[in-house]
């Protein structure tokens, strides 16, 4: 907007032309500009003009100038014209034909006070121009908000709203008026902090130096969470944190710490503070609110924020570096120290959250450098205070901790080739975070030692050919210092590159074999069922009670040989299926699969052997005692089956018991660990999710029913009762 500047008077005969010298034009290539005349010798009166009935089309661009100018009016005349020169300047770009309803007459209203109110308001201009004076007026009230806007107890609370409105408002004129003339209104930093000072953007809760009288802020819950946030004492380094930030929090002392970045220290703040007043208010719905926050209300977020890391530390064998103290007091506000020092984790992680053990891993070291702050602990090499080990400016963080964990993700993802590479040339999510799952990512260290395996990106490929490439160059100049080198005593090695980690525990392999090893337990179950059944429809039995027959009932008994089979030709399928990933499983992964192997074919041959033994010379072993037990022969075979099905009696237990089954996974214990390694892989996820007793008895009482009916519909009208049709008995 261009500075209004006084007229000098002129005959009317050229008033036309003085007059478009001193106004603004606001022209399209259709329409003649508008023109304000100035009129002399008239009094002015300073009667406000109408802010409410205005144009419904104009009313929510302009009706804020105008009631400004009414409140401002009697102390700022010339500042109160200019607030209704920009709404008619507003309402004459938002409708330049004047096509609304109301909006001509509205226009020539408001131009008219303008012509009326221009030199009377010039002659009390407190400033030499237009835009001194709105600056002037602009940074009254901005001093004004600033001097008692921190205050909580402020007895004129409607004073300091009209302020604040009144501030923005002009600051809107004033950055208009700036624009126009070609000049900055605020030069530099002092325009920016100006705003950021009056103006704090927010989501919920206006939680800068005015919002304290704001109504979300007047609720208890929300005042007992922002002075739990706010309570700083016994921190160290307070000094030195004080003369960067003003308003000192918990927040802004792990980002002076930490170097997280501003706008994520701002949201999560808020975030926490929202957190705790909702967990204060359902803590204490039944009695009165108090005036301080519950320690309640804390552990449950504690408990909801660190079960995934206390399990992982607990999967691992760490100890947890949660150490809060025992006085109560301190307590608190360490409890709020972690929680807050997770979620600027979480907050600034970006792709990294959907590797929630990653960011366990960072969470654990950096929780040991909070810790060893708040105590004052001490290095044993260096003799110095322990300070973070990433510390520095407001993207600290973000630079060494999460960007290059996020470069790792970005060169896998593009060596996939949308999908079209090798499944197993390249690392997605999962491996890349399993490798979490393992003893072997506390060698990253902290700070992270960027050459290590889990930032390697080159193929596997790509290694082999640099290996051969760097022997051939380095085989001359080897040969120069190696004389050296042994008179030394130095053993000369080949430098070792990084090495490409691989996937993890699984490597996709397309083949026709993953069916039936994704379902083993299915198949295995149809095959020894149809088996049994063509058994015993080959005995013509009578009564089902004959399959208790010895006869029978050991030829019955060859579908475990069946089963000793399909198991050992499983135990082939995991080691082949894993096969690209043998550098990287478990050793005792790897362990277990040789030992199934080996254990599947000791009972292929085994069962084989006895049951022809005993088909070849048939021998009854009995009590002779008289009861119906005693009586009932059972030959070596059948012991050897009995000795077969007691190694599956591990998996039965586990299965129909699930509390035993959930406490073998989730214990420590070794021969917990051991029974845990041997019935299923090693994996940190889907512990200890079994279903509670009775919906497993619900379950396994509708597969039995269900699965009996179809055994005796199928042993009875497909297996055994199928007969010739009558076309071909003719």
């Amino acid at each position: 907007m261009a500075e209004i500047v006084l007229a000098e008077p002129i005959q009317e005969s050229t008033s036309s032309t003085a007059a478009s010298t001193s106004r603004r034009d606001y022209t399209t290539s259709n329409e003649r500009p508008f023109t304000r005349s100035i009129t002399f010798g008239r009094d002015h009166v300073p009667e406000p003009f109408d802010s409410e009935k205005l144009p419904v089309t104009l009313i929510s661009e302009i009706q804020r100038f105008l009631r400004v100018a009414n409140l401002i009016e009697s102390e700022e005349p010339r500042v109160a014209y200019l607030c209704r020169f920009h709404a008619f300047e507003v309402a004459h770009n938002l409708d330049r034909n004047s096509n609304g309803r109301g909006v001509r007459q509205f226009k020539t209203a408001l131009l008219q006070r303008l012509e009326q109110d221009e030199e009377v308001t010039l002659r009390k201009r407190k400033e030499r121009t237009d835009l001194r004076e709105l600056r002037r007026a602009y940074r009254e009230y901005k001093d004004y908000i600033i001097k008692y806007g921190a205050e909580s107890h402020l007895e004129n609370r409607e004073r300091l709203t009209k302020a604040r409105a009144i501030a923005s408002v002009l600051f809107e004129v004033l950055d208009t008026v700036s624009r126009a003339a070609g000049v900055q209104a605020l030069a530099g930093s002092e325009r920016r902090d100006a705003k950021s000072e009056l103006f704090v953007s927010y989501n919920i809760l206006p939680l800068d130096q005015g919002g304290i009288h704001h109504a979300i802020m007047q609720l208890p819950e929300i005042k007992v969470a922002v002075a739990a946030v706010r309570d700083v004492r016994g921190l160290p380094f307070l000094e030195d944190c004080q003369k960067h930030i003003t308003n000192l929090d918990l927040f802004n002392w792990l980002q002076f710490c930490f170097g997280f970045q501003e706008g994520n220290v701002a949201n999560q703040r808020e975030h926490l503070i929202l957190l705790l007043a909702n967990a204060h208010v359902r803590q204490t719905q039944k009695q009165v609110l108090v005036p301080k926050l519950g320690d309640v209300a804390v552990d449950e977020l504690m408990k909801k924020f660190f079960k995934n890391y206390t399990d992982w530390c607990k999967f691992l064998g760490r100890k947890s570096n949660i150490r809060v103290p025992y006085l109560k007091q301190e307590a608190q506000q360490y409890k709020l120290l972690y929680i807050g020092l997770y979620l600027l984790i979480w907050g600034e992680a970006a792709n990294l959250r959907f590797m929630p053990e990653c960011l366990c891993y960072i969470f654990h070291h950096m929780a040991y450098e909070l810790h060893s702050m708040l105590i004052g602990a001490v290095s044993m090499t260096t003799g110095e205070k322990l300070m973070p080990a990433y510390q520095g400016n407001s993207e600290s963080f973000l630079n060494n901790v999460v960007s290059p964990v996020y470069d790792v993700i970005y060169k896998e993802a593009m060596k996939s080739r949308n999908g079209t590479a090798d499944h197993s040339t390249w690392r997605n999510y999962d491996d890349l975070n399993e490798f979490f799952w393992s003893p072997d990512c506390f060698q990253i260290g902290w700070p992270m030692r960027l050459d290590h395996d889990f930032f390697c990106i080159g193929s596997p490929t790509n290694r082999k050919v640099r290996k051969e490439k760097a022997s051939v160059a380095n085989q001359e100049g080897n040969k120069k210092d190696a004389n050296e080198d042994e008179e030394m005593g130095i053993l000369v090695d080949e430098v070792q590159e990084p090495k490409w980690l691989g996937k993890m525990n699984f490597v996709e392999i397309r083949s026709f074999w993953q069916i039936y090893r994704s379902f083993d337990r299915m198949w295995s179950f149809f095959i020894l069922s149809l088996q049994a059944m063509i058994i015993m429809a080959s005995h013509n039995l009578d009564s089902p009670l004959q399959v208790f027959d010895a006869t029978v009932l050991e030829d019955v008994m060859s579908i475990f040989i069946t089963s000793a089979v399909l198991k050992l030709v499983n135990a082939i399928l995991d080691i082949i299926f894993t096969w690209k990933a043998r550098c990287t499983v478990d050793p005792n992964q790897t362990l277990k699969h040789v030992l199934r192997v080996v254990v599947a074919m000791m009972w292929t041959i085994i069962l084989p052997i006895y049951y022809a033994s005993s088909r070849r010379k048939y021998t009854c072993y009995s009590t002779q005692s008289g009861s119906w037990l005693g009586e009932w022969c059972y030959s070596s075979y059948m012991v050897a089956v009995a000795f077969y099905l007691m190694t599956n009696a591990i998996d039965m237990v586990l299965f129909f018991v699930p509390v035993v089954g959930k406490y073998i996974e989730t214990s420590n214990y070794r021969i917990c660990m051991f029974l845990s390694w041997w019935t299923q892989p090693k994996l940190y996820v889907g512990r200890g999710m079994q279903e509670r007793q009775v919906s497993l008895l619900k379950y396994t009482i509708f597969w039995m029913f269900l699965l009996i009916s179809k055994f005796i519909f199928s042993y009875a009208f497909e297996v055994s009762g199928s007969k010739p049709y009558f076309w071909l008995t003719s």
